[in-house]
């Protein structure tokens, strides 16, 4: 067993909550179906053609926030183009905003704590089954040898993101274990909510008011229509640091005493 950890910047992130009907609304954490159009992206996978190739019986993916982070809403401005024209020739050209007022939207944002000085973070875990191996070693090189075909983002194309502390361990580098119900464990990445027993508060600490559960999309169907066929319901925080939960399933212990669990 192998798995490819890396980690994702940026000042900026949104994920769009396909479900609500205010398309302004953004998840807190990439679901897996952003984070495989990542992956898709890193290879130069072309749009909507990868969805089997990375299907969760294939590649297995989790993921941690590793800042402090919140949602805040913004407002954007958006032109009204009512008719193309030609912006060239004409100051009165739709694409100039002069034909009417700006339309104003409410955009919601995940940002770090302190704009000016904190970044989103997270941390990204990959690996295989067997069916998925040659495409995780092709991956694996690609990101090594930080070969990315296509620029990567934190959702939306204008928001910028780096890609960094990239580092692979091996077997003998991972213990795999399975917690029972009465198991105290502090786990470092989301967790499949369905899983949980039981979530351990301890007075004053941070991570009280800042736990959150979502429903996240998993997979599509292979049918270019980005019809989903799984969904992952997924406990985390949005504190940056671990969930000490009593959960029933399978987790892995990294070395360096990270504690992580795949969405599968």
């Amino acid at each position: 067993m192998e798995i490819i950890q890396f980690d994702i910047s940026g000042k900026f992130a949104h994920f769009r909550k396909y479900y609500a009907n205010n398309t302004a609304m953004t998840y807190s954490l990439p679901p897996r179906t952003t984070i495989i159009g990542i992956l898709a992206a890193i290879l130069g996978k072309p749009r909507d053609c990868y969805y089997e190739d990375f299907s969760s019986d294939k590649i297995r993916i989790g993921i941690s926030i590793k800042t402090p982070i919140k949602k805040s809403f913004h407002r954007l401005n958006f032109l009204s183009v009512k008719s193309l024209g030609d912006f060239r020739k004409s100051f009165d050209s739709d694409f100039r905003g002069m034909a009417g007022n700006p339309i104003q939207t409410p955009f919601e944002v995940v940002t770090g704590l302190n704009l000016q000085e904190n970044d989103v973070q997270y941390r990204i875990f990959i690996s295989h089954f067997d069916e998925g191996k040659e495409l995780f070693q092709t991956l694996k090189d690609a990101i090594i040898s930080q070969q990315l075909t296509y620029n990567i983002s934190l959702g939306t194309a204008n928001f910028n993101a780096s890609l960094g502390n990239v580092r692979v361990f091996e077997n003998s580098q991972i213990i795999e274990n399975t917690s029972n119900s009465d198991d105290l464990i502090e786990v470092d990445s989301a967790v499949n909510s369905d899983m949980v027993n039981e979530i351990i508060f301890e007075k004053d600490s941070e991570l009280m008011n800042f736990i959150e559960e979502e429903l996240l999309p998993a997979d599509f169907v292979a049918n270019y229509n980005r019809e989903l066929s799984k969904m992952n319901r997924v406990l985390y925080t949005t504190a940056g640091i671990p969930l000490k939960i009593r959960f029933s399933g399978k987790y892995y212990v990294l070395k360096g005493n990270q504690t992580i669990q795949f969405l599968d």
